[in-house]
């Protein structure tokens, strides 16, 4: 299991990483199939001093993401709340693999940021990631498990690239695109 540690506006002193290494080496003995551990920490300009830092976690379960994020007045703080986030997930997805075989490569592959100008809005960010078939109720877990209201994904039914998202009512709803 790989341990990766980042910093965002903010150093990271040998104590700091020796509390998230104590704190996140801990996940591997709930599941054995975590293949990495991506955690961000960082320090944003906010008014609000209680939302200063940021600790996001991004767990990869041999291509199934888990994600959780949780912002606090400290470093240690936030990551103290952000560890029953992801170890809450983390044992969730065990349970469902427990309950139901399912296999696959990685969703994601690389994220790419542009930055910002000033004026007119523009695209700042590109993800690519590859798009695996899958069924509707596997995309609906899959976007719940990595935290997002949206999730386009390749329906092994209909054999078409799809986009559901949560609706206001807690519903969903798919987006079926059709070629001219």
């Amino acid at each position: 299991m790989g341990l990766q540690i980042t910093g965002q506006n903010v150093e990271i002193l040998p104590t700091i990483r020796d509390y998230v290494e104590k704190k996140f080496g801990k996940l591997g003995r709930h599941f054995s199939n975590i293949s990495s551990i991506k955690i961000e920490l960082g320090e944003q300009k906010t008014k609000s001093p209680g939302q200063r830092y940021r600790v996001q976690v991004t767990v990869d379960t041999n291509g199934t993401l888990l994600r959780a994020e949780m912002k606090a007045e400290n470093l240690m703080v936030a990551i103290d709340k952000v560890m029953p986030l992801v170890d809450r997930q983390v044992k969730k997805y065990k349970e469902k693999l427990q309950s139901k075989s399912k296999t696959g490569p990685s969703i994601r592959t690389a994220v790419k940021e542009k930055p910002a100008t000033a004026g007119s809005p523009s695209l700042v960010r590109t993800k690519r990631f590859v798009i695996r078939p899958m069924s509707v109720d596997d995309a609906i877990d899959q976007m719940e498990l990595l935290g997002h209201d949206f999730f386009l994904f390749h329906n092994s039914a209909t054999k078409e690239l799809n986009l559901i998202y949560r609706r206001k009512d807690g519903n969903y709803s798919i987006i079926e695109s059709e070629l001219e």
